[in-house]
């Protein structure tokens, strides 16, 4: 482990990538109710929406709805995932605090995922940081399919790097790199870490895995020990891709909270509540979820006092 990494700033996904491919479609109510538990519970930047179009992404459909009953708190972010142009104007009437653009490294995913190709968007992107910058909402960015495409295969660097400094060039507040579909190892983290810093000017990168192949919690250990900061979770592991054949699962937030502090790592998060967030998903969703800490519990146990 980075011995230098002394906080992780955990980005909770759950209420977006994690209900997207649910075939369960939870109320604007149970919504609301779950990104406060999530709050409640010490995480201080939520994914709470997808602007992405009500047809292709149902679960996403009640997004203005979501925001406008969420309680404001001077102490979380809640962040809207936008695609294109018509997101962008979407977000813009509600209260979302942050917004977070998907840009694919591979163009064949981006035209299924988006309607455009992955440069058109990129312009898109930059346009959009300028008109947000007036409002005061910072925009980050998502890089999709950094490791490999369902469509394109493996991502050749090139193509990931010359993606990243483009995105870079728009000023956007952060650059996500996300292992859509769950075909990373540690060393390829390790190594696509350190190359997209050297194109990323300076911007802060933030990293996205699922765990498809079993690699995730691996491969958030390399992330951090190539110096990232920021981690993408979600709550029980739920979430995937709608537009990526067999994307499971993201890393859950229980299980790396607990892997986070057994190794001294802060996150201001406790693992209890988050626990307790993930059983009540689980039935709400009426199935049992990924995450291990749910099922084996926290080590050591609590002891009660006498």
């Amino acid at each position: 482990m980075n011995t230098t990494t002394k906080q992780v700033q955990i980005v909770e996904v759950g209420p977006r990538d994690g209900l997207q491919n649910e075939t369960v479609i939870l109320s604007t109510s149970q919504k609301v109710d779950m990104i406060t538990r999530l709050a409640n519970a010490g995480l201080r930047r939520i994914e709470v929406a997808s602007f992405a179009h009500p047809d292709k992404v149902p679960q996403m459909a009640d997004a203005e709805a979501v925001l406008a009953a969420l309680p404001p708190r001077d102490d979380v972010s809640y962040i809207g995932l936008i695609l294109n142009w018509r997101g962008w104007r979407r977000a813009t009437d509600t209260a979302v605090n942050e917004l977070n653009m998907n840009v694919s490294a591979s163009n064949t995913f981006n035209q299924r995922n988006q309607g455009s190709d992955t440069e058109d968007t990129i312009n898109v992107l930059g346009q959009i940081v300028l008109d947000a910058a007036e409002q005061g909402i910072p925009v980050t960015a998502t890089i999709a399919t950094t490791w490999g495409c369902p469509f394109e295969g493996e991502m050749p660097i090139e193509r990931l790097l010359f993606v990243a400094g483009a995105i870079a060039a728009t000023g956007v507040a952060e650059i996500a790199l996300a292992d859509t579909i769950g075909v990373a190892d540690p060393w390829s983290v390790t190594e696509r870490i350190t190359a997209v810093r050297q194109v990323a000017q300076g911007i802060p990168l933030r990293a996205h895995f699922h765990n498809t192949r079993n690699t995730g919690m691996a491969n958030a250990y390399a992330a951090i020990n190539a110096g990232v900061t920021t981690l993408d979770s979600s709550v029980g592991g739920i979430g995937g891709c709608p537009f990526a054949p067999s994307a499971t699962g993201n890393i859950p937030t229980d299980d790396l909270v607990y892997m986070l502090d057994r190794a001294g790592i802060a996150t201001n998060v406790s693992l209890d509540a988050v626990i307790e967030v993930s059983r009540h998903m689980a039935t709400l969703l009426d199935r049992p979820l990924d995450a291990m800490l749910p099922k084996a519990g926290r080590f050591p146990r609590l002891q009660a006092v006498s």
